[in-house]
């Protein structure tokens, strides 16, 4: 492989635009490729090359970075017809930084071991604001040469990249990640509720309690979020239903109970029922407002 590899990218959408945009910025040559042509357009106006498949990137890559919502898009985009194996030669590398099921990512690792292919799962962390300053949380799983020659490529999209473990490693931690991220937004919501209710400010409780044992980066990320009545996506309740959709099936198959995770699940799936599937995932307060008969962000 060359020093400076030439990389696909495939999957522009709310995250994955962003770290295109960032691996463009550090200099490397893009060929891009996604299902909606408009940010295909508008990094093509940037310097990148447009590809028509997933098999034509691979054609024109020694690298290839996907990002797509849930395990049946990574396995049609990678092992499908017109797909990335389909075009690949070997000694071409996979960064799958979806986030899909484990088991998903062990099986297209499987496949791209039959064809000399190598293959990183590489989901992450910290949603449309990291995507665009380039500071993701990144969870790697795959084999440690691999993830070494790969992390000039993750550090132009992140500010932290750990190798978890072998193959599915990285989304294993990423449902993990998603299992303390949906507790934490309800927990939070929870809260502001009560003081709302209470009759407090949810500006002064929030100032009082996020420098405490309480703070963490969804409280502050998310607690302005729901005062404002701000759910503007920038990770939707639709992915988060997928992502614990994932972990509880992945607690099943391990025999691990998840009891809170099934609860915010439940909770997400009333959301998605009314409607709310666009909504950034701080609107699972939503479903404590209206139970509690009260907003946040009400007067």
């Amino acid at each position: 492989m060359a020093e400076q590899p030439r990389i696909g990218f495939i999957g522009l959408g709310i995250m994955g635009k962003p770290m295109a945009r960032n691996l463009m910025k550090a200099g490397y040559s893009l060929t891009v490729h996604s299902r909606s042509r408009g940010p295909v357009d508008e990094l093509a106006k940037e310097g990148a090359t447009k590809a028509g498949s997933s098999k034509e990137v691979a054609q024109k890559s020694d690298v290839i970075v996907t990002m797509l919502p849930d395990s049946p898009d990574s396995e049609l985009v990678i092992l499908g017809k017109d797909g990335i194996l389909e075009g690949a030669s070997k000694g071409l590398t996979i960064i799958d930084m979806s986030s899909i099921a484990p088991a998903s990512s062990i099986k297209i690792a499987k496949a791209c071991e039959a064809k000399g292919v190598d293959f990183l799962d590489a989901p992450v962390s910290g949603g449309e604001p990291k995507a665009i300053d380039g500071s993701l949380a990144i969870m790697v799983g795959g084999k440690k040469k691999v993830f070494d020659r790969s992390v000039p490529i993750l550090q132009k999209m992140g500010a932290s990249y750990v190798l978890c473990g072998d193959y599915g490693a990285g989304n294993t931690t990423k449902l993990a990640n998603q299992i303390i991220v949906a507790a934490n937004i309800e927990a939070v919501g929870e809260a502001l509720v009560l003081a709302k209710k209470a009759g407090l400010d949810p500006n002064v409780v929030f100032e009082a309690i996020k420098g405490g044992l309480a703070g963490s980066n969804v409280m502050n990320a998310k607690a302005p979020m729901m005062i404002a009545g701000n759910f503007k996506p920038g990770f939707r309740i639709k992915l988060h239903q997928k992502d614990l959709h994932n972990a509880l099936l992945t607690g099943k198959d391990l025999g691990v109970s998840l009891p809170v995770a099934g609860l915010v699940q439940q909770m997400i799936s009333s959301l998605m029922t009314n409607g709310k599937g666009e909504s950034d995932h701080s609107a699972i307060a939503n479903f404590i407002e209206d139970a509690s008969k009260t907003t946040i962000s009400g007067k």
